[in-house]
């Protein structure tokens, strides 16, 4: 059998600009998942074009930093920045206060459930979840997330480490190639929660194209997709396309024109590749378990 291929866009909800991106890339087969914020500026009008692409897989974007929370603030102090009132504005800032202890495992568990309530309650069928700028590969974020994941019957989660074969291909700064070296420490932690490897939780053998976060072009797209292994696996392609428009002036983000040309290249490559003999299986997390026999690949295969 082929290798399973999940195109997930995060930042569903960010803007008009984004949703609209997602919905034509989706229309376009070029697109199965999104992942929605609870909190994004237009989170109406992206949970619309969820319901009205029954298709297209719909995760929760769990947010952590940079942000605001669902929860009442004075119910997740040790989550929120100076302003006592908003998460914190970096992922360095929260990451040092995870490694010192600052930040409460049940508030995160409380948090994400907010979110993924949220959702819920707007009509979405949420079928994983995964974070804004990966926080859950810290163990003290992935145990409070699984969690959550297991009160509100959610089935798969994001594995927020690249691929061997991924990362090794030098696409991106070598900063960013850096810190996804450094911080795959802790993919041996993600593996032994007792949800991962039971396969209670399902996820993915891995995600690829973090470390071309931002520099993801045709050129860089048409080397990952071609570079995929023939094995039998299932893999998350991270994607971050939208329109660069007068909403996203208004947003707090690193990618900007980039986002057009991430669109760009999905709608270049993504169709064709799909013409190839051996072209992977698109599908969304919420197809994980569908064949006889996956769970056991998704525990198995290690490049």
């Amino acid at each position: 059998m082929a290798p399973r291929l999940i195109i997930n866009a995060d930042d569903f909800g960010l803007t008009p600009g984004v949703n609209r991106a997602i919905a034509e890339l989706h229309q376009a087969g070029a697109l199965t998942s999104a992942t929605l914020m609870a909190t994004g500026p237009a989170f109406d009008d992206a949970v619309a074009i969820a319901i009205a692409n029954p298709a297209l897989g719909v995760g929760c974007h769990v947010i952590l930093t940079d942000g605001q929370p669902v929860s009442p603030p004075e119910t997740i102090p040790t989550l929120l920045g100076r302003d006592r009132a908003s998460f914190r504005p970096s992922l360095f800032d929260f990451a040092q206060a995870l490694l010192r202890g600052n930040v409460h495992e049940d508030e995160i568990e409380r948090e994400a459930l907010a979110q993924i309530n949220k959702l819920q309650a707007a009509g979405i069928r949420i079928t994983h979840l995964d974070t804004h700028k990966h926080t859950h590969l810290f163990p003290a974020v992935t145990r409070p997330l699984l969690r959550a994941a297991e009160r509100a019957g959610i089935r798969a989660v994001r594995n927020p480490f690249e691929q061997h074969w991924s990362a090794s291909l030098d696409h991106g700064s070598a900063l960013r190639r850096l810190q996804v070296r450094l911080l795959r420490r802790f993919h041996t932690s993600f593996d032994r929660q007792p949800q991962i490897s039971s396969a209670r939780i399902l996820t993915t053998n891995g995600t690829i194209g973090i470390s071309a976060t931002g520099n993801l072009d045709q050129t860089t797209l048409h080397t990952i997709l071609r570079s995929i292994p023939p094995a039998t696996a299932t893999f998350e392609l991270c994607c971050h396309p939208g329109y660069n428009d007068s909403d996203l002036d208004r947003i707090t983000t690193r990618l900007r024109t980039h986002r057009d040309i991430e669109r760009t290249a999905l709608l270049a490559e993504i169709p064709a590749l799909t013409l190839h003999p051996n072209a992977p299986r698109l599908i969304h997390y919420g197809e994980l378990a569908q064949t006889t026999g996956d769970v056991d690949r998704l525990l198995t295969y290690h490049p």
